[in-house]
């Protein structure tokens, strides 16, 4: 392997999501605070336990939590002998986000594993409560600073990222005031910004729209940037300052990922490069959650690949 191909491979180890908070250097996960510098090989966007039932119908009596780690647990443990230290689940409310369940799950396995705070606009809105149709930014931002500081629900675990998720077309006016509730929140906590948003037109009235309140774009992470196939939209924004997420690594397309990873690299921008599997996915209502599928292509094939 020449040289650069070893950087190459090396700067693709380098994967932290930058979800520090007001206090530089620390990251917090579902068991309390780390320093950044303990994160180590890091997971940027994989899940547990999805629920598509909808904001209107989801609770947790859907699921037993005991059956989901019985499953879960060993595909996380394998990540673990694999070299990863920190998982962060990006799972939101009212999309199955159940603190509990991943703190039990960190401790099991010894991985630093990370929730969020925020609210999921894409899939027509299924997945927003009541209230986020009436309440102001001011107000979203307001509940969910409140779980940085006190704790998600009667938990005491504390969210490490803010995740949304917007359409992917223009953002309607909905989407756009969770992009400001996002950007709200993150002046008043730190934590980093990643948006469920695919296509580069909502992606660039994001960064608009945070530019507009002050924030800027390397708050910002562009979660499933893979699904413009526009290449040159990556470096755009990249150079712009936002991470670009390339989520859903599987074995069949390695060779795309390989396309997408070269495009950021001849423009020196590995550097703003994220990547992960996009995986796990017990689902509620399915005969032991449906098919769970496992972490280790990142490092088990598409590492050697490279």
């Amino acid at each position: 392997m020449k040289k650069n191909s070893l950087m190459s491979a090396a700067l693709l180890l380098i994967f932290l999501c930058q979800c520090t908070t007001k206090n530089d250097g620390i990251i917090m996960t579902v068991r309390g605070p780390i320093p950044a510098d303990k994160m180590g090989m890091t997971l940027e966007h994989e899940h547990i336990l999805v629920d598509f039932i909808g904001a209107d119908s989801i609770s947790t009596d859907r699921w037993n939590n005991n059956e989901v780690a019985l499953i879960a647990l060993p595909f996380l443990q394998k990540v673990k002998e694999d070299g990863c230290t920190t998982f962060i689940e990006c799972t939101p409310d009212f999309l199955g986000r159940d603190p509990e369940l991943l703190k039990s799950l960190s401790s099991a396995t010894g991985l630093n594993i990370i929730t969020n705070t925020g609210l999921y606009g894409a899939g027509n809105n299924k997945f927003l409560p009541k209230y986020a149709f009436v309440e102001t930014a001011d107000q979203l931002a307001s509940r969910w600073t409140a779980e940085y500081e006190n704790g998600i629900g009667e938990t005491e675990v504390k969210p490490g990222f803010i995740k949304i998720g917007v359409g992917t077309d223009h953002l309607s006016d909905l989407h756009k005031k969770l992009v400001t509730a996002a950007a709200l929140t993150h002046i008043k906590t730190g934590l980093t910004i990643a948006s469920h948003t695919g296509q580069s037109v909502p992606a660039f009235e994001e960064i608009e729209t945070l530019r507009q309140e002050g924030v800027s774009a390397s708050a910002f992470i562009w979660v499933h940037a893979q699904a413009d196939k526009d290449i040159k939209t990556h470096v755009r924004a990249a150079k712009m300052g936002a991470w670009i997420s390339f989520d859903g690594l599987s074995d069949d397309n390695m060779e795309e990922y390989l396309i997408l990873l070269q495009n950021m690299k001849h423009n020196h921008l590995l550097n703003k490069v994220l990547i992960s599997h996009d995986a796990g996915w017990y689902h509620p209502g399915e005969p032991k959650g449906g098919e769970y599928k496992g972490y280790t292509t990142l490092f088990e094939k598409f590492i050697p690949y490279l």
